[in-house]
Order: C-alpha cells, then structure tokens, then sequence
C-alpha cells in the first residue's frame, strides 16, 4: 500500500509540473520580459531621438528649398508672377504661402490668388540663434533678422519674394528682390540651422548650413 501511495504522489507531482509548464510564463519570466522590452524601448529613444530631429530640420529645409525653385519654375512656365511669403498674415507660423498675380483684365488688376500653402515641422522656427555669423550666406544682411527679402528696396524686409517669368526676382519697380530665410530648430545647437537665398538677378536659390570652417562659425552652400 505504501508503495502505491508513493508511486501515486509521484505522478500527482510530475502531473503538477508538468501543467505548469502548460500554464505559460511565470510571474518572475513575466517581470523579466517586461523589464528587458522597457530598456530595448529606452535604448531605441535615446538612439533615434536625435535622429528624428535631424529628420524635422532637413524637412524644414527640403520644403523651403523646393517651394521657392518650384515656384520659380511656374513663373517661368507660366509667364506669370508668383509669391512666396514667409508666415503670411492669418496663417500659424511656419507656414509658406504660394500665389498668383493673375493677368490684367480688361486692363483692371485682378487680386492675387493663392495657389497652395505647405507647413514646416512645429518644432523648427523661421528664425535666428545668438552665434550666428555677423556674415551672412551670400552677403544678405547681418545674421539677425530670419526673414529677409527686398535687400535691395528702401524701407523694412520684406517676407516674401516675387518670382517673374524670366526666372528673376524683382519687385514692381524692377528692384531685384535678393533676399534670405533662416530655419532654426528650438532647444538645439545653432549648427543645426539651415539657411535658403535668393538672388534676385538671376533667381539663383542656394541652400546653407553652418559648420566650423578652421574653428570659425561659418555658412557653408550645401
């Protein structure tokens, strides 16, 4: 009798583990997970981080830089003048606005009528940085103002830059409209900041960003 009460408590144990094992994860295996996929996640944030705000300047730059030589290009396609303002009126900031001047009719001036209107990342700023260069890309201006067109017109900047059809920026009276707009993302290092000019003459566009050139704060053409 004894023999087989032993025997039976010997199953009864092994019957025990082994429905255990079928109940999945121990607390303690359960704990251990949880805690190793919290230091993955940790891990990956502070790796990717940093990468994600490069990502949201380099948008900031890739859309002023394709907004202006696209809006140049309709100009010259479409033989008409088009405008790119810089945080328009009404609108939140960090917005870039195209619009049209259409064609006189009747010889009555038509009001101008926007075309499309496209928004940089909320954490990047039209703006400037205490640092930046007292010499600014291409000469246009001293470093302190973020928004700078009309270099060439008396009176205050202007925000924004009129394209014509050959491919120029002037405005009415036939000024050449040079000009620049600084990209600054907030609570980050000024090397970090972009820059986009314009040189009326021709509509040349050119893209900068700042880099230490023999340990001298410097805009380099990108």
């Amino acid at each position: 009798m004894d023999q087989y009460r032993q025997t039976t408590q010997r199953f009864l144990r092994k019957e025990l583990m082994v429905s255990r094992k079928n109940n999945g994860f121990s607390m303690l295996e359960m704990v251990i997970a949880i805690s190793f996929s919290l230091i993955l996640m940790a891990v990956s944030i502070m790796t990717l981080g940093p990468l994600w705000k490069q990502g949201h300047i380099n948008e900031a730059y890739d859309t002023t830089l394709m907004v202006l030589r696209n809006t140049r290009n309709l100009a010259i396609a479409q033989s008409n003048e088009y405008y790119v303002n810089f945080n328009p009126a009404g609108f939140p900031a960090g917005t870039i606005q195209v619009v049209v001047q259409p064609y006189n009719a009747a010889g009555v001036a038509q009001p101008q009528q926007q075309v499309i209107t496209y928004s940089i990342p909320p954490d990047i700023t039209f703006n400037v940085q205490a640092g930046f260069p007292g010499s600014a890309p291409d000469g246009f201006g001293a470093g302190i103002l973020p928004i700078d067109f009309g270099q060439q017109l008396a009176g205050e900047p202007l925000n924004y830059v009129v394209f014509y059809p050959d491919g120029s920026a002037q405005d009415g009276l036939g000024n050449y409209n040079n000009g620049i707009v600084y990209m600054t993302q907030t609570g980050q290092s000024i090397y970090t900041s972009r820059a986009v000019t314009v040189w009326g003459a021709t509509g040349r566009i050119r893209g900068w960003q700042l880099s230490q050139v023999g340990g001298v704060t410097t805009w380099v053409q990108q």
